[in-house]
């Protein structure tokens, strides 16, 4: 018999800080949850046990409390999100068919020790835990899998005998001596003051017990003050050797028979995990609605469709169409209308029939339309009325799934009866897509969100689609030599840091760069982490001034990463015609934000000299060229607007220099005294405010004592006192309701704001002050891309909008139509919305993406 025992609190403790804070819309926190599940279904794949146990603790005291008042005593209470998740995990597993075994007056470890100890011969008990405790139960039928969990999924690293032999140098049993002696700070275990876990573990592997150190404490050769320190420390290492012992006799409620895994409670798990939106978990386990669903799906009357494949295109009158689609390498595999009572499925339609479909007048709600945009650019779709998938997003965009069925499924919609053949998922989805639709549009309705979806979010797919079709052409021959070039300069700076450290090693590897730097060369330690010296950029940037070889490491790593990320990655995503086509993601931040991947053009630097060069690689096709426009300081002149600071309004409407003029409010001097110094500090404050900046923060951004940047933010809010305003009113709003909403009725959800925990919550009173005007900007730039792009199709130019960063937008031209061009941008970016304070842009052409810029 095969047992997995697992360490619940420990588990749950651990998934709930490994991933970041995670609720329901209606405020239910799922974090834990879901790590919790991550690694339970990893340990369920990987173990293959016949048994599983989970062992929690329970509240009120235990035999260690009674026997040691300080027991844990300084342990702070679990925090409420947490303490909200604990009893839905044990909802969770015991419709999973999982025995849960709690026992007042012990603890979990103890019921761990008990179903080890109760494993007998040919058994195998593996258990699985986050804490290094239950290290003392491993043996070698025992296996202790200690886990560790994240977003990206869990990872354990298994502990045998073996294993703690080669870690500390003595057998497993033995850790609870060294216990006795060190003590443990988590659980308020005293051990010997003074002795440390370096000592202790020595002491042990050289003598082997507790009580052989103390039978001849005068004869195994310790220094007088150690020998002291145990003396004195006597009976607090024998009470701490019984508080860190596992108990192994327990009374469990369960014989080991009865651990066998129950069926699962499918219908009823599935309602829990659908009220929790844990979606993907619905799918791994495999699960189904309740009956009590079914019945629900009855009385909404299932829609019945006929399905008809391979059909010629009907007539479908004004009838609204819902289409569905699978892409492959050519375009699309699989196509799939629904109205009228009918799907429609083609298999690898014909280009011709999927024009004619797409090309119809009439309604069409779509699944991804910037995906359909995309197979038939640069013919027509026409007349997108409603898309599943953007509505999705609008309605949660913290979630990372706008899959149909996912969100047919979340909303307990009942599944659609095609008669006919076996249908394909994409005739499931084009059967889904009206009702889906008829919901969201409710939802987007309450909202006051139906004209952001209609006029911002459907238009810009079709102008995303057309870019990443375009695609922005690249200098392979060039980038290849700046390689070379980067080659070159990495090999100087290697050769330089292996002079400085003495030898070789390996410059990428964190632990080795971090013995030489902090243990052959001596340098001042900053940081320590779990795995060792942390060398990130804030530390050896901190440690510039100690030793040439800091230098040498941070420009080597910006030369790395150049080469990787930029050369490397840029290369092979260069297409046959030359040109990169990035994909555009529409449905991926938080903020409302574009953002670009496969690879990411928003990210190629900016304000470097090396940066500079990449752009230079990018350019015009031969008798064109890129007009590049720019909107300067969009986020402070939202800010000014939503704020309605009749300082900052003037400054913007007189045409004085912003971070000039606040830098004269600030440090209380006129304009013409205010030095180059003082008006970045001024900047950096500036777009501070608008991130929601603290005082250490901006500190640390400009160089002064925290005092000082105290007092510049308190002089920046006495000055702007609609600001200062505005962010109070902001942040109390978003306290009442649970979100914030841009000009355009953008919404970003704040769970971080219930929090009990202090960083949680002024994390998510920054973004609160920060959302509506990033938001709002990335509003105001999408409105733009729709303008601009119409209106060069109106005007019938050949000039093609290619790409977007940010704030700003970049359109290839034919040379005659540059000026053109240029005014169109300026146009219609500066016209995009009106709001109290005027939008500026600055615009520039050239051949190449530098020039223009």
């Amino acid at each position: 018999m095969k047992l997995l025992a697992i360490d619940s609190n420990s588990i749950l403790n651990r998934a709930f800080y490994g991933i970041k804070l995670l609720s329901t819309p209606d405020g239910i926190y799922t974090n834990a949850l879901v790590g919790f599940l991550n690694i339970l279904h990893k340990l369920m794949a990987d173990v293959k046990p016949d048994c599983v146990a989970f062992a929690f603790d329970l509240k009120g005291p235990t035999f260690r409390h009674k026997m040691y008042d300080g027991y844990k005593a300084q342990r702070k209470g679990m925090p409420a999100e947490l303490a909200q998740q604990l009893p839905r995990i044990k909802e969770i597993l015991t419709l999973m068919g999982y025995p849960i075994l709690e026992v007042q007056g012990y603890e979990g470890d103890d019921i761990l020790g008990t179903l080890a100890a109760n494993c007998g011969e040919g058994d195998q008990c593996v258990i699985a835990t986050g804490d290094r405790d239950s290290l003392q139960l491993v043996r070698e039928n025992v296996t202790v899998l200690l886990a560790t969990t994240k977003a990206g999924g869990a990872m354990y690293t298994a502990m045998t005998p073996e294993a703690i032999q080669e870690q500390y140098g003595i057998a497993p049993h033995q850790l609870i001596d060294v216990k006795a002696l060190m003590g443990d700070s988590s659980d308020n275990i005293p051990g010997v003051a003074g002795v440390g876990e370096k000592t202790a573990l020595s002491l042990i592997q050289n003598n082997g017990t507790l009580d052989a150190i103390y039978e001849n404490i005068e004869n195994i050769g310790l220094t007088p003050g150690v020998r002291n320190k145990l003396q004195n420390g006597k009976d607090s290492a024998y009470m701490s050797r019984d508080l860190a012992t596992i108990r192994c006799d327990v009374p469990l409620p369960m014989t080991m028979e009865e651990l066998a895994p129950r069926p699962m409670q499918e219908g009823e798990l599935y309602d829990l995990l659908v009220s929790l939106h844990m979606m993907k978990h619905i799918e791994k386990l495999g699960l189904k609605p309740s009956d009590s669903a079914k019945q629900q799906t009855l009385q909404a009357e299932a829609p019945v469709f006929t399905l008809g494949v391979d059909r010629p295109l009907p007539d479908w009158g004004k009838a609204t169409l819902a289409v569905a689609a699978e892409y492959g390498q050519q375009g699309i595999d699989v196509l799939a209308v629904a109205a009228d009572g009918t799907v429609a499925l083609w298999n690898n339609p014909a280009p011709e029939l999927v024009q004619a479909v797409c090309a119809l007048p009439n309604a069409k709600i779509t699944e991804d339309c910037k995906a359909l945009y995309r197979a038939v650019l640069p013919c027509n779709l026409s007349n997108v009325s409603f898309d599943t998938r953007l509505a999705g997003y609008l309605l949660a965009p913290d979630a990372n799934d706008y899959s149909v069925l996912r969100l047919a499924e979340e909303c307990s919609l009942p599944t659609p009866v095609l008669e006919g053949e076996t249908p394909p998922e994409a005739a499931l989805r084009a059967a889904q897509l009206a009702a889906l639709a008829e919901h969201q549009k409710k939802r987007l309705e309450e909202n006051d969100q139906l004209k952001l979806l209609g006029e911002i979010e459907i238009p810009l797919a079709k102008v995303l689609a057309d870019m990443e079709r375009l695609g922005f052409a690249i200098d392979r021959e060039s980038l290849t030599a700046f390689g070379k070039e980067l080659d070159v300069e990495i090999e100087r700076l290697q050769t330089a840091i292996y002079l400085s450290a003495g030898g070789e090693f390996n410059i990428n590897s964190p632990k080795q760069l971090g013995e030489v730097l902090f243990e052959r060369l001596g340098l001042p330690t900053r940081k320590k982490t779990k795995s060792g010296y942390s060398t990130n950029a804030e530390v050896l940037e901190s440690l510039s001034s100690y030793h040439p070889i800091v230098e040498n490491v941070l420009e080597y790593r910006k030369y790395t990463k150049l080469r990787s990320t930029y050369v490397e990655g840029l290369g092979k995503a260069i297409g046959e015609d030359g040109r990169i086509h990035s994909v555009f993601n529409q449905t991926e931040t938080r903020t409302g934000r574009i953002s670009s991947a496969e690879p990411n053009l928003q990210n190629i630097p900016v304000r470097t000299e090396l940066g500079a060069k990449m752009r230079g690689f990018f350019h015009a096709k031969p008798g064109w060229v890129l007009v590049d426009a720019d909107y300067s300081q969009i986020e402070l002149r939202v800010l000014a607007a939503i704020a309605n600071d009749t300082k900052m309004l003037e400054a913007f409407a007189t045409g004085q220099d912003i971070h000039t003029n606040t830098a004269a409010q600030v440090f209380g001097m006129p304009v013409e005294f205010v030095t180059p110094l003082m008006r970045t500090q001024a900047k950096a404050v500036n777009f501070g405010i608008v991130y929601g900046i603290g005082a250490f923060s901006l500190s640390k951004d400009i160089n002064v004592s925290v005092a000082e940047a105290d007092r510049y933010i308190k002089n920046y809010l006495k000055t702007y006192e609609g600001v200062a305003q505005y962010m109070e009113k902001t942040v109390a709003d978003a306290n009442r309701c649970g979100y914030i909403t841009t000009l355009f009725g953008r919404r970003r959800y704040l769970p971080e704001l219930k929090s009990s925990n202090h960083n949680l919550r002024a994390f998510g009173e920054r973004v609160a002050m920060n959302a509506p005007i990033q938001g709002t900007a990335a509003d105001i730039i999408k409105i733009a891309m729709i303008r601009v792009y119409d209106r060069l199709k109106k005007e019938g130019l050949q000039a093609q909008l290619i790409l977007q960063v940010h704030d700003e937008l970049i359109v290839e031209a034919p040379e005659a139509e540059a000026a053109r061009v240029t005014e169109i941008l300026k146009q219609e970016m500066e016209g995009a919305v009106q709001l109290a304070v005027k939008l500026e842009v600055d615009a520039g052409s050239g051949k190449t993406w530098g020039e223009a810029h």
